[in-house]
């Protein structure tokens, strides 16, 4: 592996310009969305519900608005730590997860226990 140094340098010194890049692009990014927006809300606000039209600065304001309000733009968080959470699961040994049924149980109550992942309850579908 002689060229493990040379490589690990090419990436510490071109990580500058993969930041500089993705900036660039969520710079792009942003300025697409924000034209986007304008020329939507101006076609049909106005035609619409009689709404005033927007500058570019103005529809850059309600794309914030919409992701505080609605999220958005990316994934959530309760999906990366479901991931997490499945891969722990994952390196259980059964007795560990026996523990953790039974710690849990306590939490919701006997719902749950001695169900099958992804099985059901007798009563909780149809009955």
């Amino acid at each position: 592996m002689e060229n493990a140094p040379l490589r690990r340098g090419f990436r510490i010194k071109h990580r500058g310009l993969r930041f500089a890049a993705m900036a660039a692009m969520g710079l792009l990014a942003l300025t697409v969305f924000g034209f986007v927006v304008m020329n939507l809300w101006n076609w049909l606000a106005p035609a619409v519900f009689g709404g005033r039209m927007v500058t570019f600065w103005q529809a850059l304001g309600l794309l914030v608005l919409a992701r505080i309000l609605f999220g958005g733009w990316h994934g959530h968080p309760g999906h990366r730590m479901r991931g997490r959470m499945l891969e722990k699961w994952a390196e259980m040994t059964p007795e560990e997860r026996e523990r953790f049924r039974q710690g849990m149980g306590g939490m919701w109550g006997e719902r749950g226990k001695d169900v099958p992942h992804g099985g059901t309850t007798p009563g909780s579908v149809g009955e």
